[in-house]
């Protein structure tokens, strides 16, 4: 493999955990976002998901986002009768983000993008040392 295909596989890997970042940070500064009229419903968690493509021109496999959704998991309730988004019965739903999870996706989405930068650094070094040699 050449340092050419090393950097744009790294490129193509952060760029994906960038963008699961992005999500993942909408999530966590959602999770308390409730409706604001009776029975409504609260912002409701994203989730993105990832797939292989082939580059042809390189002859290596690069990761993309593969689609963005969200999740459809029920929304938890609450009592709490004197909300705007009190339903009939005193209820309000609440987004079904847990923030214990977005950050853990978020320091697994950083560690990776870490990996990707170090990757890209490394691939850099080699390049340089290779014209230093052929001055």
């Amino acid at each position: 493999m050449d340092l050419e295909a090393s950097m744009r596989i790294a490129a193509s890997g952060m760029k994906a955990q960038s963008a699961r970042l992005r999500v993942t940070a909408e999530n966590l500064a959602n999770a308390q976002s409730t409706a604001q009229r009776p029975g409504g419903d609260p912002y409701r968690r994203k989730t993105i998901s990832f797939e292989g493509r082939l580059d042809r021109a390189l002859g290596v496999e690069l990761v993309e986002v593969a689609r963005r959704g969200v999740d459809r998991s029920e929304f938890p309730l609450r009592y709490d009768p004197g909300h705007p988004g009190a339903d009939a019965n005193g209820y309000v739903k609440l987004p079904n983000v847990n923030p214990l999870i977005e950050l853990m996706d978020m320091r697994e989405a950083q560690r990776s993008y870490e990996a990707g930068l170090n990757a890209q650094a490394q691939a850099r070094a080699m390049l340089l040392k290779t014209l230093e040699l052929l001055r």
